[in-house]
């Protein structure tokens, strides 16, 4: 539970809803089989159905966490930090992003770009859902573009977000794990079709590792 007088640190962005913490390896999108420290930062009002940190939704659920203490956690693992959730960016990433980058580090997001983009970073993956759409200013700088397959219809709705990042953004598709059997060959043929895609998987899953 976030006490009143810390969700005011919250909002100003020094102290964070931290669910978890954990050196592992990146499972997709452009860097996927990268060593990288992931932080993933609780609260989360997309709603997702089929999302599988569910237990992130609600940040009173998470404690409040000083941002130097994670930044000297993650400085002591790896080059590459990626911040996830939840959406992280329910929350102000710019002292974070700071802290982050004066210890040399490259810092990399994991948003539905639902909200304000705050922070400093070296790579944006932009997964947008239909519940909520991504702030216009997002789509410009994503640097890759992910969007997750549950059924066809998704397909649409992946090329509509295509139409609006920047030419040099990379475009994903990628199955969503519990009807991965019977969405993988359509994104192999629809990639196959449309070759400006390329396929996603969570590797991750198959490595058994977080």
């Amino acid at each position: 539970m976030i006490a009143n007088e810390e969700m005011r640190l919250v909002e100003q962005g020094l102290k964070l809803p931290l669910m978890e913490e954990f050196y592992t390896i990146q499972g997709e999108g452009y860097y996927k089989g990268t060593a990288a420290y992931f932080i993933r930062v609780g609260g989360c009002d997309v709603g997702c159905h089929w999302c599988d940190v569910k237990e992130s939704w609600n940040a009173e659920t998470h404690p409040a966490t000083a941002i130097n203490h994670i930044i000297e956690n993650a400085a002591a693992y790896a080059d590459t930090i990626v911040i996830t959730g939840g959406e992280p960016l329910t929350w102000d990433m710019g002292p974070l992003t700071k802290g982050l980058k004066a210890k040399g580090l490259n810092t990399h997001i994991e948003t539905s770009g639902a909200y304000k983009l705050t922070g400093e970073w070296d790579w944006i993956c932009l997964s947008p859902k239909k519940l909520k759409l991504p702030v216009p200013e997002i789509y410009p700088v994503a640097n890759e573009l992910k969007v997750i397959v549950y059924n066809k219809h998704d397909f649409e709705f992946a090329e509509a977000q295509a139409a609006k990042v920047g030419k040099d953004c990379i475009l994903y598709l990628q199955p969503e794990w519990s009807v991965r059997d019977k969405i993988v060959p359509m994104i192999v043929d629809y990639v196959m079709k449309n070759p400006k895609w390329k396929v996603s998987l969570q590797t991750h899953k198959y490595l058994n590792i977080p």
